[in-house]
């Protein structure tokens, strides 16, 4: 019977350690996705800075008129919209809406589960802005919101 000393089995351990986590990450982690911004107005040529739509989405003056609607957390287009526009990580955008909440000053995007509930979302209300996957077909009275940098990479 062989005897293992301790050394071998922590740089055993640590490589067990790092092949599951390289396995989980690589099987979990959803690519980015290409971003557009939609609302519905009957301004055709509408455009707004990034800075324009991170405000609508985090309670700025912009949120009084127009009405942001987001995906539920979890959702990897939520993540992307989150990182590439807003520029700020999910937990940290909970943690700002969790504050703004708490003090009464804002209230966050109502939640989607589904782009389907977001398209109907948007054809029904007024000024209602969303993000969606890019490629998809959109009714005629959306609109795409030009972004003058472009946020799918």
């Amino acid at each position: 019977m062989e005897i293992i000393n301790a050394s071998s089995l922590i740089n055993v351990t640590r490589a067990v350690v790092v092949i599951l986590f390289l396995c989980c990450f690589y099987t979990t982690a959803a690519p980015a996705q290409s971003i557009v911004i939609v609302i519905n107005t009957a301004e055709e040529n509408l455009v707004l800075s990034k800075q324009q739509v991170r405000n609508i989405y985090m309670g700025g003056a912009l949120s009084r008129k127009f009405k942001a609607i987001q995906f539920q957390p979890g959702n990897p287009l939520r993540v992307d919209f989150n990182t590439k526009v807003v520029g700020l990580t999910e937990s940290r955008v909970q943690a700002y809406w969790a504050q703004m909440k708490f003090t009464g000053r804002s209230y966050p995007p109502v939640e989607l589960s589904s782009i389907n509930e977001v398209l109907e979302y948007l054809q029904r209300v007024d000024n209602a802005v969303g993000y969606l996957p890019a490629g998809i077909d959109l009714p005629s009275n959306l609109t795409v919101i030009e972004l003058p940098s472009n946020i799918s990479k």
